[in-house]
């Protein structure tokens, strides 16, 4: 063992530019791995959290508006009953302005709901008025202190005092969705007292299917998670972070095959030397025992300092997080989330990766021959 430690280090020590050169490119591609995926795991996450304050954690549609109850669970941190509306919104014209008109979905909710809905100003909504998402107000062309008339199914028509808007970045969300009070949508579809269901807010989003099946086994309501409703985003997100992973570790496989190359040079350089070491006695074993230590030794090397740099990388980005446009996203700011599970795989599948394009250049020096090559 200590004879193919001396051959490993004279090797690398021997071409000290080269061995640092792979050790880098190897180092690089961990680094970036590992910064890309903290920068998705906190765009993920902020996305998510995000939407989880323009959704509700488990909307329950009652089969009977007529019969629906407060729900109970120890997950429920708040609650709010809504009555759901699809209406035509008309803005009549005014000095200067266009008439606007627009289809819409009015949620109708009652105490509790800014809490169901933090950072969207329902806690302003007063008996009367309406809280619009910010692009169905642009479509009607109304401002706050603006009236609109909705106009329901059973040609009931209502106005609104438009109270302000909310923007939640979801083009889907503020394009359709507006907010009443529930009496107002009540009176609006000639249906007092009836519910339609509760939205809810959960003390630990994740549990929200855990909650979903219990709520709905005395089989008053049917429910729906936040996951069902979002699914196509999570799916995209997690999609996303597969395909950056995929294409980062391109790096880190070109990295491992330089470290191959490197090997590969030495062995057919070192064939007379490897064939005198055989002769005088060092068995095949301990000579290719000296490459896989060069293997290990540049491999690991590489993995060590790309963690540190992807580490370093993930904190500062932490700490001056990119700007992002708002329009397009739930968010302003890119999270980062650092995750260690990412930094333990990707460090074993980088040293793995090494390892196996490290098994051509141990074959060759298996294979050298000291009979052939003294001749």
């Amino acid at each position: 063992m200590r004879f193919a430690w001396f051959l490993a280090l004279k090797h690398l020590t021997y071409r000290k530019t080269q061995s640092l050169i792979t050790v880098l490119g190897v180092a690089a591609g961990v680094a970036v791995l590992t910064t890309a995926l903290s920068l998705t795991n906190g765009f993920t996450a902020g996305l998510i959290e995000a939407t989880l304050r323009a959704v509700p954690h488990v909307t329950l549609t009652a089969l009977d508006p007529e019969d629906a109850p407060r729900p109970e669970h120890p997950e429920i941190v708040a609650e709010t009953p809504v009555l759901i509306a699809k209406a035509l919104l008309t803005r009549r014209a005014g000095e200067g302005r266009r008439a606007g008109v627009d289809f819409g979905t009015l949620i109708g909710v009652g105490p509790g709901a800014a809490r169901v809905y933090p950072g969207l100003g329902l806690e302003a909504l007063t008996p009367g008025g309406v809280i619009l998402g910010s692009a169905l107000a642009r479509s009607l062309g109304a401002w706050p202190g603006d009236t609109v008339y909705a106009l329901s199914v059973n040609q009931q028509r209502r106005p609104f005092r438009v109270i302000g808007r909310f923007v939640t970045g979801n083009y889907l969300i503020d394009s359709v969705f507006a907010f009443a009070p529930l009496a107002d949508v009540q009176a609006l579809l000639e249906t007092p007292g009836a519910v339609g269901g509760w939205h809810l807010r959960l003390a630990d989003p994740e549990k929200a299917p855990e909650v979903a099946r219990a709520l709905e086994a005395d089989g008053r309501y049917v429910a729906q998670t936040w996951q069902d409703a979002n699914r196509t985003l999570i799916e995209q997100l997690a999609l996303q972070k597969r395909v950056i992973g995929i294409v980062v570790f391109l790096i880190v496989v070109v990295a491992a095959l330089g470290i191959a190359n490197v090997l590969v040079l030495v062995v057919l350089e070192k064939k007379a030397d490897i064939a005198i070491l055989r002769v005088l006695g060092a068995g095949a074993g301990q000579v290719a025992g000296a490459f896989a230590l060069e293997a290990v030794l540049l491999g690991g090397a590489g993995v060590a300092l790309g963690d540190l740099l992807g580490w370093a990388l993930s904190s500062y980005f932490a700490l001056r997080p990119v700007t992002i446009p708002g329009e397009l996203y739930f968010i302003t700011q890119l999270p980062v989330r650092i995750q260690p599970a990412d930094f333990a795989w990707v460090s074993g599948l980088a040293f793995g990766t090494v390892l196996i394009s490290a098994w051509l250049p141990l074959r060759r020096a298996l294979g050298v021959k000291p009979g052939q090559v003294l001749r």
